[in-house]
């Protein structure tokens, strides 16, 4: 039986579309309007608010808690000060991802790691021998995104605290309206943006108190559908779409490693053992083979490729996730695995894997496009990620 977030008695009567999807046994909505633009437009003009509850969340505490999350992830938690949030991926023994999230250290000994899929069986088998105490707070612990370049002066308007002093990817204790909450700068938009975390029970209060400060802000509802524009425009790869959990992958080729994804930056290998470390410290001595990276499609193009049937060109209005392949002179060099049409950008552009030696930026590609039931080849180019990198995300 699918279940509802605890925000679900106001976004139903909200959801205009009836456009509801599954996420790790809930439904949340897809879009609230019949079209998405209002709701991207929100996130980029102005603020956005999405039910982002259905994450696994774990409570993760004791005097071993830092010894077991340097076991399980990539980065070096024993760095992170209390308050900061750090992003990881964690890896099988052959240092192949498993699942990403954020790792947030709420004091010197508890720590809230979130997932896209649940993973209290791997944290308990990771735990052996470790004095430490594991909690799943998936239903306890609600969870709204305020994502957008007026979101700060909504929560400003709302706590007596100075949002100001909160950095990129901290934390805070918090009231939002007498609600007490944890506040986090983080987000899945590449914007300004933050995360509300609250008790379940306080979830209707904090919906109403957020819509009734948001409304001189234009705060809008958004769904999934916009989330995912925003979150390629950001060139934040989506488990399951642009890479595959080890825990689902049907053969070793499905598989990705932290290299392979953009994410060598969060894999620190000299501070001690950890899944996956001794593989990762080959491939880092090799390199990888694959790597991950943008897409950007020639208007020009895609101009020709449609005039060759009498049509205008015709571009997705939402995001597509499926396996697009990419070429060089009628090779196949890789793959996009999710793109979109960037309505703020005005460009076509992709998320793709290629193998290294075709992943250099500026190199000229072709992805493949399908007209009228018959495949053609636009002329694209590789870039750098993220497309859209607005410095208030930081500021």
């Amino acid at each position: 039986m699918l279940r509802t977030t605890p925000f679900h008695s106001r976004t139903a009567p909200l959801c205009q579309a009836q456009n509801w999807r599954r996420w790790a046994g809930y439904i949340v909505a897809s879009s609230y309007e019949l079209t998405i633009e209002r709701e991207y437009y929100a996130i980029r003009n102005s603020a956005a608010l999405i039910d982002v509850s259905p994450l696994f969340k774990y409570a993760i505490s004791g005097p071993d808690a830092v010894r077991l999350l340097n076991r399980v992830v990539t980065r070096d938690v024993s760095k992170a000060a209390v308050g900061q949030v750090l992003y990881t991926p964690w890896c099988d023994d052959h240092g192949k991802v498993i699942d990403d999230g954020t790792l947030h250290r709420l004091d010197d000994t508890t720590f809230r790691l979130t997932a896209a899929d649940p993973t209290l069986r791997w944290l308990h088998q990771c735990a052996f021998g470790l004095d430490v105490e594991i909690v799943d707070q998936s239903e306890d612990v609600a969870a709204l995104a305020i994502q957008g370049p007026t979101s700060r002066d909504i929560l400003q308007g709302m706590t007596g605290d100075d949002l100001t002093a909160l950095r990129y990817y901290r934390l805070m204790h918090t009231t939002l309206a007498g609600i007490p909450v944890t506040l986090s700068r983080t987000g899945y938009t590449g914007d300004l943006g933050y995360e509300v975390w609250v008790d379940a029970a306080d979830g209707e209060r904090l919906w109403d108190a957020l819509i009734e400060a948001g409304m001189p802000y234009h705060i809008t509802p958004a769904g999934m559908l916009a989330l995912d524009i925003a979150r390629i425009e950001a060139g934040l790869p989506l488990i399951e779409v642009d890479y595959v959990s080890t825990r689902h992958a049907l053969i070793e080729a499905q598989k990705s490693t932290p290299y392979e994804l953009g994410l060598g930056w969060t894999v620190v290998l000299d501070k001690g053992h950890f899944v996956g470390r001794q593989a990762l410290l080959e491939e880092k001595r090799r390199g990888p083979e694959w790597q991950f990276v943008g897409i950007e499609v020639s208007w020009n193009a895609l101009e020709e490729v449609y005039a060759e049937f009498g049509l205008p060109p015709r571009v997705p209005g939402t995001a597509w996730r499926t396996s697009v392949p990419i070429y060089i002179e009628e090779e196949q060099v890789g793959y996009a695995s999710s793109g979109c049409w960037s309505p703020l950008l005005k460009k076509y552009i992709a998320l793709a894997h290629l193998k290294t030696e075709w992943a250099r930026p500026g190199t000229r590609v072709s992805m493949e496009v399908t007209v009228e039931h018959q495949r053609r080849q636009a002329a694209a180019t590789v870039v750098r990620t993220p497309f859209f990198d607005p410095p208030r995300k930081r500021q």
